[in-house]
Formats: C-alpha cells, sequence, structure tokens
C-alpha cells in the first residue's frame, strides 16, 4: 500500500490577505479566496449560488428518483413496530418534482411575510418537508436554522429569536407546543408551517399580535397562487458569499453560536467529497442513502440535503435519499432499513456503528459448531485482510480469504443491507479502534473523518485506499491542515509542530492544536443586533477567538501530523486535566481504553482538575439507553455476561464481581497511561447513563464535562475523601 496520503501544493491552497477574516452581520457578503490551481481555483470550482446548481442538477437528473419515504409517524411506547412496506408504497419525488416544490414552498415562505435574510427554523425528523423547507428559505434569500430535536422551549425561543426566524416548520404537535410555550419571546415570528400534525387556530401572543398556523399543504397551495416574478428577484440577488445556511453549535455550555455558512463554503465543501468519493457517481447509475441523523447538525445536513444535489450537477450518476423512521434510532430498527434501502454510502456516528456491533456480538454468541468455526475463521482473516490495507501496510491477502469471504463474510453485509456499500464512514465523535476492527473483521472498512461546523463538516478525510485506524485521515483536497503551538498570549503566534514520524507515539513537542484554512471556512458567527451592544460585542470576541488574522480556523483539538499526512487527534485544550503538579492530562485516551477494555461500561469521564490525582465516574449498558434517552435500571447485553447475580445496575452497585471487573479494567488502562499523573485512581458506577434527555451530553452526543462534574459533585468528593478504590454512589 501507499506510505503517503494524498497531499496539496501551496498552489492548490486558497491565498488570504492578513485582517479580519470574518463577518457577523446575517446579510453580509463574504470575498471568496481562491486558489492558484486545483479544485479551490476558480476555473475548476467557479463561484456560485445553490439555487443555480440546483437547476444544472434538474437538467441532468430532473426524470431521476432522488427521495423516497415510507411516511410513517411515530409509535407509542410499548406499540409494535410495522414492519417494512413494499418499495412500490413508498412516496417519491423525482429531482424535478423536487425542486418543483421547493420553488413552491419558498413562494409560500414569501406571502407568510419572510424577508431576505431572514431565517426558516425547522423542528422535527427527517423528512421530504424538511427538505424542501431548507430550500425554500435559501431560494426566498435567506437562510435554513434547525433546531435539534432534543432542544428545550427556551433553546427553540434562543435559536428563534437570534437568527431572525420568521417563518418555522414543526413535525409534530410538542415541537408546535414548544413554540406556543415561548411565542411572547418570539416577535419576529409570523408564521409555523406544520408538516405531519393538526396546526389548529393561530397563535395569540398577549400583545394582541399572532403567529399564523398552517399545514404544510396549505403553504404549497398558498405558494402556487403567488407568480414567480418575486422569487426570482430573490434568487437573482444572492451572491457566492451571501449566508445561507446556520448551524448552532451544541455548545457544552452557555448559549450555542450560530455558525453562518455561505453558498459558496456548501458548494465548495461538497464538490471536494465527491470528487474524493470517486467510486460514487462515475457513472449514470443510482447511489443511495438513508437519512436519519439529525439535519440541523452539519454531517446530516451536507451528507443528505447538500451533496445528492451538488452530485449530479457535476457527475453523472445520482442520489436517492430515502427516510428512516423517527423511531428507528430509539427502537433499534435502523436495521430495517439498512435492509430495505440497500445504501451504497453510509454515514454512522460511533454510536450506531457500536450498537450494530453490540447486537452482532451478541448473536454470534449463539452461534455453535461448523457455523461458529467458519464464523471465527472468516473474521481472522477478514481483519488480517483489511489490516493490511492500512496506509503503510503489506497489502497482503490471507490465504483462505476469497473462500471465507465469499462463504461466510458476503452473506454477513447482506445480512446487514451493507452488501453493496460503496463507502462507510463515521465522524462527529471518536471511534473506538475495538470497532474499527470488528467491523475490519466483518470485510467492512469504516473510514473516519473529521471537521467541525465552524468548516462546514469534513477538513480530514479517509478512504478505502488511504487509511490508518484511530487517525482522522489527510487533508483533503484544496483544504490547508497544520498543527500549531499553542501560545494563549497570542492567537497569531504560527510556531509549527514538527512532524510526527509515528503518530501513536507522538512526542508532546510534536502535539499542538489543529487549524483549517480554505474556501469551507465559515463565514463567521452570527451576530444579532436585536440582542443588545453586549452580545454582538461577546460574539465578536467569539469570533476573534475562532479565525485569526491569517484566516486559521483554531479547532480546539489538540493533535498531531505524521510524515505520510496523516492526522490524529490527542485530545481537546479544554478537556485537559491540569493536576495539582502542573502537569497536563488529556482524559479522552485513558477514557478510551477503559471502554475498550470494558465493553460492559458504556461511558467514562475522568476527573481531577486542580486534584492530586484522578477519579473517574462510571456509567453501564443499559436497555433503552441510546444515547439520546439514558435507558432504564435493566443492564443490556454484554453487562449481563459480568455477574450472573445481577440483572440491574442496581445489583452491579452493589456486586463485588462488577467493582472488580471494572478495577481490572482501569489497571490495564493505567498501564498504558503515558505517566503517572494520567492514571485513575478511583471510580464509582452511577445509577443511570448519560444522555442528551438528562442534560449530560450535547445533541451531537458530545460529554458536557463541567454539567456532569457539577451534577455529581457529591459523590466526586465522597471519592476523594474515600481510601477505598470503588466508591459506591450511595
Amino acid at each position: 500500500m501507499d506510505h503517503c496520503a494524498p497531499s496539496n501544493t501551496d498552489e492548490q491552497y486558497s491565498t488570504y490577505s492578513t485582517g479580519q477574516n470574518f463577518v457577523t452581520e446575517s446579510d453580509a457578503k463574504v470575498e471568496i479566496n481562491f486558489a492558484e490551481k486545483g479544485v479551490a481555483s476558480v476555473d475548476k470550482t467557479p463561484a456560485m449560488t445553490f439555487p443555480e446548481v440546483f437547476e444544472m442538477a434538474v437538467k441532468r437528473a430532473g426524470k431521476r428518483v432522488v427521495l423516497r419515504t415510507e411516511g410513517m409517524p411515530n409509535i407509542k411506547k410499548g406499540d409494535k413496530v410495522p414492519p417494512p412496506l413494499p418499495a412500490n408504497q413508498w412516496k417519491s419525488w423525482t429531482m424535478k418534482e423536487y425542486h418543483r416544490d421547493c420553488r413552491r414552498a419558498g413562494k409560500g415562505v414569501i406571502a407568510l411575510g419572510m424577508e431576505a435574510h431572514d431565517a426558516v427554523n425547522i423542528f422535527g425528523f427527517n423528512s421530504p418537508e424538511w427538505f424542501i423547507g431548507q430550500f425554500a428559505a435559501i431560494f426566498a434569500g435567506g437562510k435554513a436554522a434547525g433546531i435539534y430535536p432534543s432542544d428545550t422551549p427556551e433553546q427553540v425561543q434562543f435559536k428563534s429569536n437570534h437568527s431572525n426566524g420568521s417563518i418555522a416548520f414543526v413535525e409534530t404537535e410538542e415541537n408546535l407546543a414548544k413554540f406556543v410555550s415561548v411565542a411572547d419571546d418570539l416577535p419576529y415570528l409570523k408564521a409555523i408551517v406544520c408538516w405531519a400534525c393538526d396546526a389548529g387556530d393561530d397563535i395569540k401572543r398577549s400583545d394582541g399580535t399572532s403567529i399564523a398556523t398552517l399545514t404544510f399543504e396549505q403553504l404549497l397551495e398558498l405558494g402556487d397562487k403567488e407568480e414567480d416574478a418575486e422569487l426570482d428577484k430573490r434568487i437573482a440577488a444572492q451572491e457566492p458569499g451571501h449566508c445561507c445556511a446556520l448551524i448552532y453549535t451544541s455548545g457544552t455550555t452557555g448559549n450555542p453560536k450560530a455558525v453562518m455558512i455561505s453558498h459558496d463554503n456548501l458548494i465548495f465543501e461538497s464538490r471536494v467529497v465527491m470528487k474524493t468519493l470517486n467510486m460514487i457517481g462515475e457513472s449514470a447509475k443510482e447511489e443511495r442513502l438513508i437519512s436519519y441523523l439529525p439535519l440541523s447538525h452539519v454531517a446530516g445536513m451536507m451528507v443528505d440535503i447538500i451533496c445528492p444535489i451538488v452530485l449530479p450537477a457535476f457527475k453523472k450518476g445520482w442520489f436517492c435519499v430515502s427516510f428512516a423512521r423517527p423511531y428507528d434510532i430509539k427502537m433499534s430498527t435502523i436495521g430495517d432499513r439498512l435492509k430495505s434501502v440497500r445504501p451504497t454510502i453510509f454515514l454512522g456516528v460511533p454510536r450506531v456503528w457500536e450498537k450494530i456491533s453490540e447486537k452482532l456480538k451478541a448473536l454470534g454468541a449463539t452461534t455453535k459448531g461448523i457455523k461458529k468455526k467458519l464464523s471465527t475463521a472468516a473474521k481472522k482473516r477478514g481483519l488480517i485482510y483489511q489490516s493490511n490495507r492500512q496506509l503503510s501496510g503489506s497489502a497482503k491477502t490471507p490465504s483462505g480469504y476469497g473462500f471465507y469471504n465469499k462463504v461466510v463474510l458476503k452473506k454477513i453485509k447482506a445480512a446487514l443491507g451493507l452488501n453493496e456499500c460503496k463507502f462507510a464512514f463515521t465522524g462527529a465523535a471518536p471511534i473506538s479502534k475495538d470497532t474499527l476492527e470488528y467491523f475490519g473483521s466483518l470485510g467492512i472498512n469504516i473510514n473516519e473523518v473529521y471537521g467541525m461546523s465552524e468548516c462546514t463538516g469534513a477538513t480530514t478525510w479517509s478512504t478505502d485506499m488511504h487509511h490508518t485506524w484511530g487517525s482522522v485521515g489527510y487533508e483533503l483536497e484544496g483544504m490547508e491542515v497544520k498543527v500549531f503551538k499553542v501560545n494563549p498570549s497570542d492567537i497569531n503566534d504560527k510556531t509549527e509542530c514538527p512532524v510526527a514520524d509515528n503518530i501513536f507515539t507522538a512526542t508532546e513537542e510534536e502535539q499542538g492544536e489543529i487549524c483549517f484554512r480554505g474556501r469551507h471556512i465559515m463565514m463567521g458567527y452570527m451576530a444579532n443586533p436585536r440582542l443588545g451592544d453586549s452580545h454582538v460585542a461577546t460574539i465578536t470576541k467569539k469570533n476573534k477567538e475562532a479565525v485569526d488574522e491569517e484566516g486559521w480556523l483554531h479547532s480546539g483539538d489538540k493533535g498531531v501530523k505524521g510524515k505520510g499526512g496523516m492526522i490524529k487527534i490527542t485530545g481537546r485544550y479544554k478537556e485537559l486535566i491540569i493536576t495539582a503538579g502542573g502537569e497536563n492530562v488529556a482524559p479522552v485516551p485513558i477514557e478510551d481504553a477503559i471502554k475498550a477494555l470494558l465493553p460492559a461500561v458504556s461511558n467514562v469521564m475522568m476527573v481531577g482538575d486542580k486534584r492530586k490525582f484522578n477519579v473517574c465516574i462510571i456509567s453501564l449498558k443499559a436497555v433503552g439507553a441510546t444515547g439520546e434517552l439514558p435507558g432504564g435500571n435493566d443492564l443490556d447485553k454484554p453487562a449481563l455476561e459480568v455477574s450472573e447475580d445481577s440483572k440491574t445496575i442496581s445489583d452491579a452497585m452493589a456486586d463485588a464481581k462488577w467493582s472488580e471487573y471494572i478495577e481490572e479494567g482501569i489497571k490495564k488502562a493505567n498501564a498504558l497511561a503515558v505517566s503517572n499523573a494520567a492514571k485513575i485512581q478511583k471510580f464509582t458506577i452511577l445509577p443511570i447513563d448519560f444522555s442528551v434527555e438528562t442534560g449530560e451530553l450535547t445533541a451531537t452526543l458530545k460529554l458536557k464535562r463541567s454539567v456532569v462534574q457539577a451534577q455529581y459533585s457529591d459523590v466526586i468528593e465522597k471519592m476523594y475523601n474515600s481510601s477505598e478504590v470503588y466508591v459506591p454512589f450511595n
């Protein structure tokens, strides 16, 4: 295999002038930073608006079916999950019909009072209406600002008011009720469109004004009555440097920041990704994906909404997006959709891949006899095969692999619904090497990608040809990635860290902050003058901290760049523990090591800032835990295998076998620690898992360390005051 990943030349990087490289105004226009050559140049990727690209997609793929949905509503607790519908019973849209409905909805929101540069808030599970609502906003000269499924009424009010949301799209009665409960504090909101619930009567504010409510069908009918002239005028007035999407960061503290994404950001990012995926869309055939990740997050928006328009505009193929059911993640029925759709590209956040692997491992544990022997032999060869195909690997095929791949591994992939998947990948959070190796043993290579909302999604990428398990890939074409030494007193200090011979044994000298530059970097965080001068000043300060005078976006992630071009994240600066002795400790590697060693453990959080030693909080795998929800008291597989005496978390908390199991895992993880300061000395077991619902995780499943520390401060102090290694929660 190759020893180096693809790399850029200086001519392929965008050029920057020194000065302020961000804006805060919602109606601002940014200049495009072109490169001299390559995909970031004006020749290869001219500056365009998204309505222009959509028109190109219609011309090239107008008759192709591009959206499909069963239209299944959510189910009540205890209800049985309906079986998959036959393909001929799914509702579908061609590209031409999709574009037509986006224009109809665009005219409708204008008729309801949406002004250019306003926002449309969208609140609900993935659906054709979500997609159409986003493009209605863009066509009408504004931007979409999605709301996370788990947002509280207070968060809904902040995002809608801050974004200048003049129109809202909601799916359920619960979504609608959250808007109703804060209606008095949404003076800018003019109408709410309901796509899967009763719109009811208009909403009256206490000052006598009202918010119109209508169904999605009524919106389209309203659009049909309007002339095309105003919509076309709004489209013509748009510039590539105007904002057309707001992504609210799921920050771990305070109100979220609104990342402004321009037309050019979207088009450039998706063109680079589609160019990198040279196995997707090269021939005039259908590519398939399942939409199930939150569309209010940058990954869901880019993969599900944006790339399926960009692909047919510039390549021969086209995407058909099929929608998952609202309960598929919660009920662990996403596998049914995989088998129905047979995606050719699949993005799974680590939690999804882990859940799939857990189910497969549990199934494998029941296999006996010749099937067990065949499966074990096949997985052994599958792991060797995939391991050898990493960057700098031997590329050798183990003996017998062809037979076992045909007889066993292909059947496993078919049973999963991934037998036609050309590209499987993961992002949004770290994934364990154990999970990568497990799927590698099945013949499925999961590629890691890395980025953030502020860079319109991915900046580094892995492919089947160029990947190293445990790294997040290499810089994409036309995108610049460097690792700078951190100078707290000067954000513009650009002392570059030396490149590491081995990213897995990098020295402290070789590690620094990962920074990005290119046409995919955000316009800036949006400030709303209606919220006062203090707010504008705060957001301006946040922008200066994020994007420096040379255009570098500071990720806040600690990492290293290897000689082969691969990037590895080694920690996050805001998460670093500074011990009482002054040593910097990255908690994530130790936490991940414990989880890899203890498959019965769900979450681990290390504590030790300004302390003499470290302790950790541990949660166990519980039935019903999804990340969104904490689950209950009943232990889930493989937690049930630790002790025959413990069927619940409550049992485990008082079970010596459990405390011994965890203590042994921590000892093994400590043996891997980079220093004594990074070792854990004590632990406790929580009575409930972390989740979005209970507040310990963000909407993108990132750990809110400060929240957890405050929530469990009593037991943390108890650990520090105890002489025992295991300190019971109660």
